[in-house]
């Protein structure tokens, strides 16, 4: 499994709005992903940040969604709650609970 982990500057008092966003435009259009396995989306109020990570059935996988321009269209509907472009990881699921 594969995981990429975006974090993300929000504006002052939008987390509730990204967390909005998220729900109910991001985690639908993952959810027809091919490969897709989870999303996480943890926030810190105080600093006003978020980290998501979303999981992969595969390396492919992970790399096709970003490929395919659906990473980027994710972003762009975070657009208006951010303050500065994300920045994103990838990483191998070593281990798993």
């Amino acid at each position: 499994m594969y995981a990429r982990v975006t974090v993300t500057q929000i504006k002052p008092d939008m987390i509730d709005e990204a967390v909005r966003i998220m729900r109910e435009s991001v985690m639908p259009a993952a959810q027809a992903q091919r490969g897709f396995k989870g999303i996480y989306m943890l926030t810190d109020r105080q600093a006003n940040t978020s980290q998501t990570v979303s999981l992969w059935e595969t390396e492919a996988d992970l790399q096709a969604s970003e490929a395919s321009g659906y990473y980027q269209e994710q972003i762009a509907k975070i657009g208006s709650v951010i303050t500065a472009p994300p920045t994103r990881n990838l990483f191998e699921v070593s281990v798993q609970g």
